[in-house]
């Protein structure tokens, strides 16, 4: 069980296949120090997203990662670890594109908790494994992602109906036949100064 009091630990990869997150925390258990997992999250993600570089892809993992385990790491401090050097530049990169600004201000809401640290070995790779195999975008995933799920629907024929001067005439013409439209268009006709014939109206037309 996760001890808010505690920090946590929060291991992120991305891959060409998808996002990968392992979240641990360090406890003591009959007084020892033992690092033990809290959860794992995967996602696979889009070909688009696959063509990205290498910063953009560690900065949206960080983003999804945080989204997803906000409920722990709100307001908990927590160390994110990764295997690469990039992902402590992350924060600091001036040239950002638009979802790159997007998720950057997203961070910044875990600024005062969080720390970036790299540490290279065997460490962290719990998320490669993830990052390498992950779950489907689908809602059997923890890490749903619902916005992303679905493919965007093109349209690809618009039909356009012609209306030829019959149909106008004919509408123009029903005017004349209905007893209220032709008392109407009486008073109109007359620069609506003759207005003797309005009580002929029913009574709903009056309104």
């Amino acid at each position: 069980m996760p001890d808010f009091k505690l920090p946590f630990n929060l291991d992120i990869d991305a891959s060409v296949d998808g996002l990968g997150a392992a979240l641990h925390q360090l406890q003591i258990i009959s007084d020892k120090p033992v690092e033990g997992p809290i959860c794992f999250i995967s996602m696979q993600i889009k070909p688009t997203e696959a063509n990205q570089g290498t910063s953009q892809m560690e900065f949206l993992c960080l983003f999804w990662a945080l989204e997803k385990l906000n409920y722990f790491l709100e307001v908990c401090v927590f160390e994110v670890i990764k295997d690469c050097t990039t992902v402590k530049s992350l924060s600091n990169m001036k040239k950002s594109n638009r979802n790159m600004l997007r998720w950057k201000i997203a961070i910044q809401e875990y600024r005062g908790n969080m720390t970036i640290v790299h540490k290279g070995g065997n460490i962290g790779k719990n998320a490669d494994g993830l990052s390498g195999w992950p779950l489907p975008n689908d809602i059997y995933n923890p890490a749903y992602v619902p916005e992303e799920a679905f493919p965007q629907i093109l349209i690809k024929v618009i039909s356009v109906t012609y209306l030829n001067t019959t149909f106008f005439d004919e509408v123009r013409n029903s005017y004349t036949l209905d007893e209220n439209c032709s008392i109407l268009f009486r008073f109109l006709t007359k620069d609506c100064k003759d207005n003797s014939f309005i009580h002929l109206l029913d009574e709903i037309w009056k309104k």
